[in-house]
């Protein structure tokens, strides 16, 4: 990842900064059929005195009707990365929904060399699209 990437969304837990940028992905998603799509890249960088590895994650997804997924699993795309102190991690993933918006929120399971496991919080972040209708309060 280059330096001039601007991530909106971030959140330091326990010494360890979470950073996301979602982006809606508008050729792959097919409105007409309900099909929405986005991608984020999250970086994950260690911020503490002992290596540390991210062991497993859980994501709340909630579309823009209120339809809520909950998603658990070991690592990140197929990854248990392990991070040194001043390291930092990177990876992409995606979130279809049948609805124009979303938001995401969730943690990860994480794991000191020492054996004390901690949850690290990844920032809500909102999934938009251009097809979305604006809404009047």
């Amino acid at each position: 990842m280059t330096e001039d990437v601007v991530f909106p969304y971030n959140l330091e837990t326990w010494g360890v900064t979470v950073r996301v940028l979602p982006e809606f992905m508008d050729e792959e998603s097919d409105p007409a059929g309900r099909r929405f799509l986005w991608r984020y890249t999250v970086q994950i960088e260690n911020n503490v005195d002992h290596t540390i590895q991210l062991i497993d994650r859980h994501w709340e997804i909630t579309d823009s009707v209120g339809r809520r997924q909950i998603v658990d699993g070991e690592g990140v795309v197929g990854e248990q990365p392990v991070l040194a102190p001043g390291e930092t991690y990177f990876y992409v993933s995606g979130c279809p929904l049948a609805e124009p918006s979303g938001i995401m929120s969730g943690h990860y399971g994480m794991r000191r060399e020492d054996g004390l496991e901690f949850d690290v919080t990844v920032p809500a972040f909102s999934l938009d699209s251009p097809h979305e209708t604006a809404r009047r309060n």
